[in-house]
């Protein structure tokens, strides 16, 4: 007599549920929180106070640094403006930025956009410095305005930091 194949029950594995990710919180100055809104409209305020300081006076052409000044801020400016909407957006919409590629390009940008406005303010310093105390030309040159462009393009500077800082935290603790 033979015997047939025996059936025996197995019991399932037990359902587990995978355990989900652990989100980093929104720290503020994070890209989409009130707190980058607020560094992105000082680095816009502080650049276009710089550039039109600088503008108004008629002699910045002549001196590279002051050029270059202005083409950093410039660039600042637009770049700021850009990112404040994109955060308005994302604080409408009630959504952080979370995409690698977005963050990434945020980090990007906040490093070349900080990097050139505080190498044109230094730039700018070493200027004024050199007209003010090594030249003593103050009386034939705008030096309280040099100065006045200089010190906010370092307060753009000193508001983009953050910004870069905490992007960039933001992808290397993914």
């Amino acid at each position: 007599m033979m015997s047939g194949p025996a059936v025996h029950p197995v019991e399932a594995p037990p359902m587990t549920m995978a355990a989900p990710m652990v989100r980093m919180k929104d720290f503020q100055g994070m890209p989409g929180t009130l707190g980058s809104l607020f560094l992105r409209l000082c680095q816009f305020v502080f650049a276009v106070i710089s550039i039109c300081v600088m503008v108004t006076t008629s002699d910045f052409p002549s001196v590279t640094a002051f050029s270059y000044l202005v083409a950093a801020v410039g660039l600042q400016i637009i770049w700021s403006l850009v990112l404040a909407i994109a955060d308005v957006y994302a604080i409408l919409v009630k959504r952080s930025y979370r995409n690698v590629a977005i963050v990434s390009l945020f980090a990007i940008g906040d490093g070349i956009t900080s990097t050139l406005t505080f190498a044109a303010a230094c730039a700018s310093a070493g200027i004024t410095v050199l007209i003010s105390n090594d030249l003593e030309k103050c009386k034939v040159n705008h030096c309280a305005r040099f100065m006045s462009a200089t010190a906010m393009a370092f307060l753009s500077w000193f508001a983009a930091s953050p910004s870069f800082f905490l992007n960039f935290w933001s992808l290397a603790s993914r």
